[in-house]
């Protein structure tokens, strides 16, 4: 899956709280994508927008 037109954004909460730890969200057609913003040709985590609402609903509890 070619990526490179996936519109990136990151997280919120990069560099808060002294850390440089950071992740990046990319939106691609009907999937959601994650990735290192450190590392932006490294792996990447892709799931449906459905599994990704989950996570983030469950993240948020």
């Amino acid at each position: 899956m070619d990526l490179n037109s996936a519109t990136w954004r990151k997280s919120s909460h990069s560099g808060t709280q002294g850390g440089s730890e950071c992740v990046e969200v990319g939106d691609f057609h009907e999937t959601i994508a994650v990735r290192d913003s450190k590392d932006l040709d490294g792996p990447k985590l892709i799931v449906t927008r459905g599994a990704f609402a989950v996570l983030v609903a469950e993240l948020k509890r």
